[in-house]
Order: C-alpha cells, then sequence, then structure tokens
C-alpha cells in the first residue's frame, strides 16, 4: 500500500469519526429537546384536564 492511498485511507477514516460524533451531539441535543418538550406536553395535558373539570363541575351544577 502506497503512502499516498494510507493517508487517503487515513483522512477518510478521520473524517468518519468526526461525523460520528457530531451526529453523536446533534443526537444527545435532540434527546434533550425531546425530554423538554414531552415535559411541556404533559403539563398542558394537565391543565387541560383542570379546565375541561372545570367545565364539568359548571354543567353539573345547572
Amino acid at each position: 500500500m502506497s503512502l499516498e492511498l494510507f493517508n487517503k485511507l487515513e483522512q477518510k477514516v478521520t473524517n468518519a469519526v468526526e461525523a460520528l460524533e457530531m451526529m453523536k451531539m446533534e443526537n444527545d441535543e435532540l434527546r434533550d429537546e425531546n425530554t423538554k418538550l414531552k415535559q411541556e406536553r404533559e403539563e398542558w395535558e394537565q391543565r387541560l384536564s383542570a379546565l375541561l373539570g372545570k367545565f364539568d363541575s359548571i354543567d353539573d351544577q345547572s
């Protein structure tokens, strides 16, 4: 194997490793964002349930 081919292979491996590291960081960021969005959705669902409960109690009183 010539030195030039070895250098090209080394560069491709380096590029692949860097791309994988970037994808891993992006994946971690997306997981964090997903967790945050799930928590926000749960909070909205709880608030909506509370509001619907108030409407139900008004209907029951009528």
